[in-house]
């Protein structure tokens, strides 16, 4: 029996350079990854959650007066991703965008969203990628909801995250660190 939100979707790659989302109701692949020569690359996710969700309108009902300029938006992005014992991978998506105008502070949202996946059919070397770049990919919909939703009640006009390249922030992240991408 399916619950809902199960609809049977999977990401799979398709060509060795872009996915495709098939409804297949092949079986479940294993838990965990395997050498990745046997079987086409899917991850699939079995739950995702709001694992910490945090607005602060420090200045209501002042902050929310007609007519005051648009505020300043700094916004951050963190991804972490970790492997379970039963085989399975948890991975959190970690936005914060913090509002500001001259006189101070308008609102301050932050949100750690997550996600259990199991992925199949990847190699170890690719595995990093997929975790921090294809994971958060799927997650970033749901997350960006919630923050519209959140600022939506404090009073502003929902606040809608752009889209957000992961591939660029995995490769910055990499860059930080001194790291190559794809040499080990």
């Amino acid at each position: 029996m399916r619950r809902p939100g199960d609809a049977g979707l999977r990401r799979v790659l398709d060509d060795g350079n872009s996915f495709k989302m098939t409804d297949t109701d092949a079986a479940a692949p294993e838990a965990g990854l395997s050498n990745g020569a046997d079987e086409a690359p899917t991850i699939r996710i079995l739950a995702q959650f709001a694992r910490d969700l945090s607005f602060e309108n420090p200045r209501a009902p002042d902050s929310l007066r007609a007519g005051a300029p648009q505020p300043q938006i700094d916004m951050g992005v963190e991804m972490n991703a970790r492997g379970r014992e039963d085989g399975f991978f948890e991975v959190d998506l970690k936005l914060s965008a913090r509002a500001a105008r001259d006189d101070g502070p308008v609102f301050h949202v932050e949100l750690v969203y997550g996600g259990v996946f199991a992925i199949s059919g990847v190699p170890a070397d690719q595995l990093e990628p997929v975790l921090l770049i294809e994971c958060p990919r799927f997650l970033f919909p749901f997350a960006r909801r919630l923050i519209a939703d959140v600022t939506s009640e404090g009073g502003f006009p929902p606040f809608l995250l752009d889209p957000i390249d992961f591939g660029g922030v995995y490769a910055a992240r990499k860059a930080e660190a001194g790291e190559t991408i794809g040499n080990a």
